[in-house]
């Protein structure tokens, strides 16, 4: 039975993935220091690992799968918030690839998460794998997540970095974003001219599965639906979903208030296409946002 070790299995992706892995028969073990939500999020059968310095070198995982990181979107970015993203992403990832190093025999595969914000803002800029990229701090956490866990390839192991856009499933960002428009109070943020790269849960999940399967992938890839949509269509289409109007926009000099730093999530604009997945023949199940958002607000 092939084993697999997941940090971050309890957040939204993680959870979902889990569950995927349990039901195909892999012997799963999720990184947390809190059994009690395991139980919680319903993952029967999982083993649970308290903490990475619990690991021998006699563990023996073929696949690690690192989808640690404290929520970006939970707290204003302060700059202790921020050192505790970078510690919760990039200092783990270290520690992890430090583990993998002491074990006797080394996993066949990392998957490592990162993000789309690794390009920066670009505006209506088409972006690829291949393309430029514009600083800022989440570019820069980005780069430094990604650089900590490559390092895995210098023990001979095939890395997957999986750049992921907006993940819209049951929970996540789309369930925060979901009650406002639900009660008429939803509108574009900003201008709405921002760029939204989103890619369904499910489709997440399946490329996970794909790396897991196909040998032949390494490298980045861009986790997003072919077809990213602007925030005004985005609006336009959720408020359709769930048949309401959006008639409340927020003012970008309002969020910045609000958000801070922060506010670079919600009005910066990354115009990602997932060109890596395409060319090695990936099939998207959901390339339409308004089919995405109807098979998960009515099965919710």
């Amino acid at each position: 039975m092939t084993k697999i070790l997941i940090t971050g299995g309890t957040g939204f992706i993680g959870s979902a993935l889990t569950k995927r892995l349990l039901a195909q028969n892999y012997e799963v073990t999720v990184l947390s220091r809190h059994p009690e939500t395991v139980g919680k999020l319903g993952l029967d059968g999982v083993d649970i690992l308290g903490s990475l310095s619990s690991l021998t070198p006699d563990d023996n995982f073929q696949i690690v799968i690192n989808l640690a990181g404290a929520p970006i979107f939970d707290l204003r970015w302060t700059e202790a918030r921020k050192q505790l993203i970078r510690e919760s992403r990039v200092n783990l990832t270290e520690q992890l690839v430090a583990c993998m190093a002491r074990m006797t025999v080394k996993p066949e595969l990392l998957i490592s998460g990162s993000a789309i914000g690794y390009y920066g803002d670009q505006g209506d800029t088409i972006m690829t794998e291949k393309s430029e990229v514009k600083q800022d701090f989440s570019q820069q956490l980005c780069l430094d997540w990604e650089q900590a866990a490559k390092k895995a390839e210098q023990l001979g192991v095939r890395v997957c970095l999986i750049r992921t856009g907006l993940v819209l499933g049951d929970g996540g960002l789309l369930k925060r974003m979901l009650l406002p428009f639900q009660l008429g109070l939803g509108g574009r943020l900003g201008n709405g001219k921002q760029w939204m790269s989103w890619i369904h849960l499910q489709d997440w999940l399946s490329i996970a599965e794909r790396m897991i399967s196909d040998n032949s992938m390494s490298g980045v890839y861009n986790a997003t639906a072919p077809n990213p949509v602007t925030n005004t269509e985005f609006t336009k289409v959720l408020a359709k979903t769930v048949n309401r109007p959006a008639l409340f926009p927020l003012p970008a000099g309002l969020l910045t208030v609000l958000l801070g730093e922060m506010s670079s999530l919600v009005l910066g604009s990354q115009r990602v296409l997932p060109e890596r997945l395409q060319t090695q023949g990936y099939r998207f199940q959901y390339t339409d946002l308004a089919a995405a958002l109807v098979q998960i607000i009515k099965r919710s």
